[in-house]
């Protein structure tokens, strides 16, 4: 028994298929994962459909499977994600959000590409960018980092992300992306539950708090694989100051360099579905 509410797929940065996922969250025993990749959710339809095709072939009970998102956005030129769940992608609002993210993350690429060939003399096309993630997924930071590594320019991932596309890096370009009180009121919209992932990134979190929660802000993700007892102890009464739902995963990516999966080992209580359940069924209610 277990959830796991924070999962990439190779849809954007992961190295697992949503069937994979699948296969090892059933194994290990989850009752409900979401795969949260960034900026789309093209992921769900098919671990929904693969989980009920392996639970029928299997006799193994049902994985359910939340829709989900991880929405990049930058505030004050710093970076916050926005996670979203049971989204409603049906919604114009949402699919605009997503269309948008794209051709941003598209073009934020292809200047960083031009600047590798003209400053670096490394020659990457987009295709081989694209290459490296699903058909329609989310390219970004790590795919580019992979291709020069690939393309022989650096020897390790770290050493790419280092020379060519930290922030202080020449041949680096920020992306232009929505707002996270944009991100947070289009899921609201959607009829999602809008959360902040990851706080221990983030500075003044509180005052974050505050300010989201006039745009539809719903819950904060106090387990994560990086808190700490002191972290999840402080993001759990916050979530309680402030009537917030608490929300959890591993952040899972894919196997470690040494083989081990982060997959279901963050302990997120079994309330927390029940929880992100009632507040689905009220904004049924209130966006009807």
């Amino acid at each position: 028994m277990g959830l796991d509410l924070h999962i990439h797929s190779v849809y954007s940065d992961g190295s697992l298929t949503p069937e994979e996922i699948v296969d090892v969250a059933m194994d290990l025993g989850l009752t409900a994962i979401s795969i949260t990749d960034h900026d789309n959710l093209l992921a769900y339809n098919c671990a929904k459909t693969y989980a009920k095709a392996r639970s029928e072939e299997t006799g193994k009970p049902l994985l359910e499977i939340i829709s989900g998102i991880e929405v990049n956005t930058i505030f004050e030129r710093h970076e916050i994600h926005i996670l979203g769940y049971f989204i409603d992608d049906t919604r114009e609002t949402i699919q605009d959000l997503v269309t948008y993210q794209k051709q941003a993350r598209v073009q934020q690429t292809t200047e960083i590409l031009k600047n590798l060939k003209k400053l670096a003399k490394i020659d990457i096309k987009l295709q081989d960018i694209n290459a490296l993630v699903k058909e329609g997924g989310s390219i970004g930071r790590p795919h580019i980092a992979k291709a020069i590594v690939k393309s022989g320019g650096v020897s390790t991932m770290l050493e790419a992300y280092r020379k060519y596309i930290s922030d202080d890096s020449p041949t680096y370009i920020k992306r232009k992306t929505v707002s996270p009180h944009e991100a947070v009121e289009t899921i609201y919209e959607a009829g999602g539950i809008p959360v902040i992932a990851h706080p221990c990134d983030l500075d003044a979190v509180e005052d974050l708090v505050k300010e989201l929660m006039n745009y539809g802000l719903r819950g904060l993700e106090v387990y994560h694989r990086k808190h700490s007892p002191a972290m999840i102890e402080y993001y759990s009464s916050l979530a309680e100051k402030y009537e917030l739902i608490a929300t959890g995963g591993s952040d899972c990516h894919g196997p470690k360099a040494n083989g081990q999966l982060a997959l279901g080992k963050t302990h997120v209580p079994e309330w927390v579905l029940t929880e992100l359940k009632k507040e689905k069924s009220r904004l049924n209610i209130a966006l009807r």
